[in-house]
């Protein structure tokens, strides 16, 4: 912008490179394609069947290709709902094969070559400003809940966002000063929350045995973990259906019998 004129200086921004590039008067290259189509079925129309049908496709084929309303044309609306309508008829295949569903329902995976794992999920706990003692203490107890842990063991931790809902007081409208403090509190709340994180960590224990003894101990060195994590000060959740599989892919893990 030139020094001799007034207002505050202007950049000026350049085009977006992710844009789609057009084709003539065509939105896409896709585009222009769908419309040879449509023309080439439109001259065989005219040149098997009669002339106007075969203008009548022709145009239609040109509308379909040039008006996108939403960035969506109108016949790949169509094709879409017919899909849709199609498999709400045809039903849906289950999530999970039947075989396994039972295993993940009690909270275990089954990975290949026939071993068995359960996850347990943790949130953290703040240990940064206890005084040293209490700190040496939470490390033994924490080492002793890993030794306690028999098997295959893994351990993965991961940050996550905090949800700001418990935190954010419930929406009353009010007038006034009153009004304008909730608000800004509520921005505060917001964006501490996106900015932050919190810690999730991920326990893994596995038996590579088969039978009903093998989950059954598997069973008992999960009570222990969870009872261990406990004794921490940490509230240990045991993972069942759809977030166990989540979470074995968390770990690089394939779960037999689970959907991609």
């Amino acid at each position: 912008m030139p020094d001799d004129e007034e207002g505050p200086p202007v950049i000026a921004l350049p085009e977006r490179i992710d844009r789609p590039l057009r084709l003539g008067p065509f939105p896409s290259a896709r585009d222009a394609l769908k419309f040879l189509g449509y023309a080439a079925i439109g001259a065989l129309l005219s040149s098997t069947v009669n002339l106007p049908l075969g203008i009548l496709v022709g145009s239609v084929g040109l509308l379909a290709s040039l008006w996108r309303p939403d960035g969506e044309a109108w016949d790949e609306r169509i094709a879409a709902a017919v899909r849709w309508k199609w498999r709400t008829v045809r039903g849906a295949p289950p999530m999970t094969e039947r075989g396994v569903r039972p295993l993940l329902r009690q909270g275990i995976v089954r990975l290949g070559r026939g071993e068995h794992v359960a996850i347990v999920r943790t949130a953290g706990t703040p240990v940064a400003y206890l005084p040293p003692a209490e700190l040496a203490r939470r490390f033994e107890q924490f080492r002793d809940v890993l030794r306690a842990t028999e098997g295959r063991f893994a351990l993965l931790a991961t940050v996550t966002s905090i949800r700001r809902e418990p935190f954010v007081p419930v929406p009353v409208p009010l007038g006034g000063p009153e009004g304008a403090a909730r608000a800004g509190y509520s921005e505060l709340v917001r964006l501490l929350c996106r900015r932050r994180g919190g810690r999730r960590v991920y326990f893994a224990v596995g038996g590579s045995d088969s039978g009903s003894d093998a989950l059954a101990r598997l069973e008992v060195q999960v009570s222990t973990l969870q009872e261990g994590l406990t004794a921490l000060g940490l509230r240990p959740v045991r993972l069942k259906d759809r977030n166990l599989i989540d979470a074995a892919r968390r770990f690089g893990w394939a779960a037999e019998g689970a959907r991609s």
